[in-house]
């Protein structure tokens, strides 16, 4: 064992033993052990996926994109920003080339220079694959004979696939290539002849069995190579509403082979806010809880919550809501936390905020422990993430309800005192929290950060995020909403005099099972603010209804807020609000209305 491992290992244990809190420590189900880091530390990557869209946009991957993104990532690097690795994501390869060829005219050049660069600058360069399926590939001729049925992914127990993969791998590695992505992994490929006489699960067990054994030997090899594993390994990560355990079991037995199993891409989770961008933190946040609670430590977990850009992959986010983003990624544990997208507009004092944020946080991971809190979120209940080490704790809290909320901050005792007095480090505008010893009160879908110890000093204040805005109020307010056609509910209410109505549409199916909508993604798909309309009158006067969903969502949706300033409503005269869903299949429709103030 290095010294830096020794190091942080008895820190870690130290920080264990000193701190007291309610939570069990996560213990493998197979092995009845703890599940021990695979990296020496946490470290930081920049991918570079969501600069560029080759799935839900058109958005092409080029020489001349990366390179850019290079020097963006190096600029960042001399304000302070920490990145060890530089992940070239998909469709670098030429389709006909087994991925050792570039793709031309995109890279007329191939690699060299690339890796060169990163290399010069001490970022370790890193490369995607598509495990073992077609994806903007075809087949190599010595992986024809692992082909199944359909031709879109190969077996990794038949045929010449596997032994050619793993040759891949190697000559990428001798390359300088030091980080290697798996995803679309297909665990169910079989040639026809085998899924003929072998069941999905024997056939399962068998890939799985395939893989491992090669990713063995490889990092037996190569034992600096970092793997991470991406779609395919296991988990439900489309929806926040599936109950444990998961159809597709996420197996344990991949975090020896793999630094880190990741969660899903951003999307909007099932928890309705009137912040788009606070339902897509919840999404990550209970994504990594459900990992959480089948045993993965927070460690061995990648949320891919952080990504900002302007492709159709992240809704045309640029830069909105970032801070609080970028501050749950860090809090979630996962020592390898990444940052995607387009570094050109991080600038200036953000990226002197970055590097604060990465300081504490690398700190709070590498040298203390890091426990979630609280209640699962896509069950709408408040929760959190808290940091600890000798010298203080952190408390990244979220309310994702509807209402005012007081959450518990599980106690730490340190030396057999407590930490002291907090301070709310962090916070969106609007709402202002109150802390009382461990209890912090928060408006309704806010976050906020507190810190205790030597995390309660101004060092660590991270400022108020102006572009999310929390009630200061919120009331709800009886209405009945009826259905009056397929797909439309409307109630008539007697309107506020002040404040603003908040309504709230969740669409089900008959049964009462959340149903999400999918409309597409860029370029054709369908803008969800058309697929779930708003709309209110007072008479023969329309009333403007205000949104945060109006985006092309690739990923679905399932709900709807729209909020109506009274400042715009005639006094005294009934106001009919409506909702219409574009939705195919047979659903119900459930809405609620709040009045809140600003």
């Amino acid at each position: 064992m290095n010294r830096n491992r020794y190091s942080i290992t008895m820190t870690r244990l130290l920080a264990a033993v000193l701190v007291t809190c309610a939570i069990t420590p996560l213990i493998s189900s197979a092995q009845n052990e703890p599940i021990p880091p695979m990296l020496s530390e946490p470290i930081s990557v920049y991918n570079n996926w969501s600069s560029y869209d080759e799935l839900s946009d058109n958005i092409q991957l080029t020489e001349s994109l990366a390179m850019r993104e290079l020097d963006e990532l190096l600029r960042l690097k001399r304000a302070g920003v920490r990145f060890d690795y530089y992940m070239m994501d998909a469709f670098w390869f030429t389709p006909e080339g087994g991925y050792r060829t570039w793709r031309k005219p995109s890279w007329p050049n191939g690699p060299d220079a690339w890796i060169a660069k990163c290399q010069q600058n001490g970022v370790r360069p890193g490369l995607w694959f598509s495990t073992n399926t077609l994806v903007k590939i075809q087949a190599a001729p010595s992986w024809r004979d692992s082909l199944n049925k359909d031709g879109s992914a190969m077996s990794l127990f038949e045929g010449g696939f596997l032994p050619d993969f793993m040759d891949v791998l190697q000559f990428w590695y001798d390359h300088g290539i030091r980080m290697f992505k798996f995803d679309f992994l297909d665990l169910y490929a079989a040639t026809p002849a085998t899924a003929a006489r072998l069941t999905r699960e024997e056939i399962k067990e068998r890939n799985t069995t395939a893989l491992r054994d090669a990713l063995f030997n490889f990092r037996k090899k190569n034992p600096d190579a970092v793997l991470i594993a991406f779609n395919g390994f296991g988990g439900v990560l489309d929806n926040t509403f599936t109950p444990l355990p998961f159809k597709d079991p996420a197996d344990q037995r991949w975090l020896s082979d793999f630094a880190m199993e990741y969660t899903g891409d951003p999307r909007p989770s099932d928890v309705p806010e009137a912040s788009f961008w606070r339902s897509v933190d919840i999404y990550g946040d209970h994504m990594v809880r459900r990992f959480e609670q089948l045993g993965f430590p927070l460690e061995r977990v990648d949320s891919t919550s952080f990504m900002v850009g302007n492709t159709g992959t992240i809704y045309y986010r640029g830069m909105h809501e970032w801070k609080g983003a970028y501050l749950l990624m860090m809090a979630h544990g996962g020592w390898v936390n990444t940052v995607h997208g387009n570094l050109e507009s991080i600038r200036g004092d953000d990226a002197s905020w970055m590097a604060r944020v990465q300081a504490l946080f690398f700190e709070l991971q590498g040298a203390g422990r890091i426990h979630s809190f609280g209640g699962i979120p896509g069950d709408i209940e408040p929760y959190g993430f808290s940091g600890v080490t000798t010298r203080g704790a952190v408390y990244v809290a979220v309310n994702p309800a509807q209402r005012v909320e007081t959450i518990t901050l599980p106690r730490i005792i340190f030396n057999q005192a407590p930490l002291g007095t907090g301070r709310v480090q962090f916070r969106d505008a609007g709402f202002v929290p109150i802390l009382s010893g461990n209890r912090v009160t928060l408006g309704p879908g806010q976050m906020a950060v507190v810190g205790y110890g030597a995390y309660a000093s101004p060092k660590y204040e991270f400022g108020v995020q102006q572009d999310v805005v929390i009630p200061r109020s919120i009331e709800p307010v009886p209405a009945e909403f009826h259905s009056t056609g397929i797909g439309t509910i409307e109630a008539t209410i007697d309107p506020p005099s002040r404040g603003v109505l908040r309504v709230i549409v969740c669409q089900k199916t008959p049964d009462g099972v959340t149903r999400r909508t999918w409309a597409g993604g860029p370029p054709t798909g369908e803008n969800m603010g058309k697929v779930f309309a708003f709309s209110a009158t007072q008479g023969s006067r329309a009333v403007p209804v205000r949104i945060d969903y109006n985006k092309i969502i690739w990923s679905g949706l399932s709900w709807a807020v729209g909020e109506i300033d009274a400042s715009g409503v005639l006094p005294g005269k009934p106001m009919t609000i409506q909702f219409h869903s574009s939705e195919k299949g047979p659903i119900q429709l459930e809405a609620k209305i709040y009045v809140v103030t600003y």
